[in-house]
């Protein structure tokens, strides 16, 4: 009996990890037992949460820097907290974030050629308002320097990182959010819950969605939304902490358009989407393997492709911008897969013979332009990701200066209404922030005093 062979050109991608002499050796992955993916690239850098004794700190490492990472390597610091994630700027390689158990978001300036043996102390920006330790930070995909960070307070702010302002603030939640995400053309912001929920929600108005009990499970969930498809990914665990993928209509709350189990490991699952080609990744913390999967528009919606192993477990991973690939090799996604003391880029590539370009696997892309700047997306205007194409290799343009606004002088005129109100949430936050300090403080000394 004949069978019936399901027709893509993504049927035979495979994984291929760097050999070791091309990997990022000697370095010292961050231990922290909140869930994040530990590491971040771009096309310019690689950023490596790193394991620090008092404070927090994080590496940014040239790509070209393989091999082992000096001693004496140059680190991001200026945090008084564990790193707890980091995320790279999409239209300027050289502009990062991160977030702390110390209550604050930073921006950093990445100097030209990175750190070198320097360590950076200054941060170009501080995000204060949150009131407990901040987990989560992503930067809009398509408006320049807006990013959402979530935290331990049950809150989203929305930033303009250029006036350090929280423009918006969504406290829709009962419980601390474990991941946030942006959909593809950055209008709104999918979220998952340790109450158990998915939401979605545009942060500008404030509608929700989506608001549906996502996984059974008590342990970590994670989402993603599905690129341009209006879809909505979550994973977490049941009632019997078998692993699950869950996909969601984006649109509108409902049953899952797809429910599926995964295994019965018990590392948390990250979920991974690439727009360009509709693979979807998933790698759970501990594992060796990363499965890999295909999404289409039919009623399946989702057809297992194939699984990269590994003996080595994966504390953490993170795709690379489609604008990283290496179009020679018909390499569709490159991945960066953090171990306990290295980082190990593996490319995923689709087997051709010919050594032309295949516009076929290479549809236009998401390019390092803005579709919109802060002030225009605060105002309502959605921008849509600015396409490049990648045929002869990709050349990045010239990178937009970074600026932070001046900050006004106290006396520089009457204030309405509205912007005194702000100034006094603010200032609220800030008296809140200090007093959980003080309390950390005091509680030290009394520890030390019973020694």
């Amino acid at each position: 009996m004949s069978r019936i062979v399901r027709q893509s050109k993504f049927r035979h991608v495979f994984g291929t990890a760097n050999k070791k002499e091309f990997t990022y050796d000697n370095v010292k992955v961050s231990k922290s037992a909140w869930d994040s993916n530990k590491v971040k690239g771009n096309g310019t850098f690689v950023g490596i949460m790193w394991e620090a004794r008092g404070g927090g700190s994080f590496a940014v490492l040239p790509n070209e820097q393989f091999g082992k990472v000096p001693a004496d390597q140059g680190l991001v610091t200026g945090h008084k907290g564990a790193v707890l994630d980091i995320d790279f700027n999409p239209f300027n390689d050289h502009v990062v974030g991160s977030v702390s158990e110390d209550g604050n978001a930073r921006i950093w300036l990445i100097p030209e050629g990175g750190l070198g043996k320097s360590n950076l102390n200054d941060p170009a920006q501080n995000l204060i308002g949150h009131r407990r330790k901040v987990g989560t930070i992503d930067f809009n995909p398509t408006a320049n320097n807006v990013v959402a960070t979530s935290s331990a307070d049950m809150t989203v702010k929305v930033w303009d990182i250029t006036t350090g302002d929280a423009k918006l603030t969504i406290g829709n939640h009962t419980d601390i959010i474990t991941c946030a995400a942006w959909n593809r053309n950055g209008s709104l912001v999918g979220t998952t819950c340790k109450d158990k929920k998915a939401r979605i929600f545009d942060p500008r108005s404030g509608n929700v969605t989506l608001d549906v009990v996502a996984h059974a499970g008590v342990k970590g969930m994670r989402c993603t939304f599905l690129g341009d498809r209006e879809l909505f990914a979550t994973v977490g665990f049941g009632k019997t902490s078998d692993r699950q993928l869950a996909i969601w209509d984006a649109r509108a709350a409902g049953e899952p358009l797809h429910l599926s189990t995964i295994d019965t490991a018990s590392g948390i699952l990250m979920p991974f989407y690439d727009n360009d080609t509709g693979i979807f990744f998933l790698g759970g913390k501990g594992d060796g393997n990363i499965r890999y999967y295909e999404i289409v528009n039919d009623s399946k919606l989702i057809y297992y492709i194939s699984e990269y192993k590994s003996a080595t477990p994966q504390l953490g991973m993170a795709l690379r911008p489609k604008t990283a690939c290496d179009v020679s090799k018909c390499e569709v996604v490159a991945v960066l897969k953090a171990c306990v003391s290295h980082v190990e880029p593996i490319s995923f590539q689709v087997p051709r013979k010919s050594e032309l370009f295949q516009d076929d696997i290479y549809p236009p892309t998401a390019g390092p332009t803005p579709g919109v700047q802060a002030d225009g997306w605060f105002a309502g205007q959605t921008g849509e990701p600015v396409l490049v194409s990648l045929e002869g290799g990709f050349v990045p343009p010239e990178r937009p200066a970074f600026e932070v606004a001046e900050v006004k002088a106290v006396d520089d005129g009457p204030q309405t209404e509205a912007e005194l109100r702000k100034a006094y949430e603010d200032l609220k936050n800030r008296v809140a922030y200090l007093e959980v300090e003080l309390s950390k403080k005091d509680l030290e000394i009394q520890q030390l005093r019973g020694q």
